[in-house]
């Protein structure tokens, strides 16, 4: 499966009620903080897609 690059649909991409706005929760470095801030964070090595009916097709 192809990584996305579309933070919204990440599991690491979440709202923070203290500063009012989403964070990616991912444990960066430097360079990738910057790739992220800059928008140009293709293919993120973090990314894992946040598929709320996983554990209920596995359920059935």
């Amino acid at each position: 499966m192809k990584q996305q690059s579309n933070c919204d649909t990440c599991v690491n991409y979440v709202y923070d009620e203290d500063y009012e706005n989403y964070t990616c929760e991912a444990s960066l470095d430097e360079d990738e903080m910057a790739k992220f801030l800059g928008f140009s964070f293709d293919n993120c090595p973090y990314y894992s897609l946040d598929d709320e009916y996983r554990i209920v097709r596995k359920q059935m």
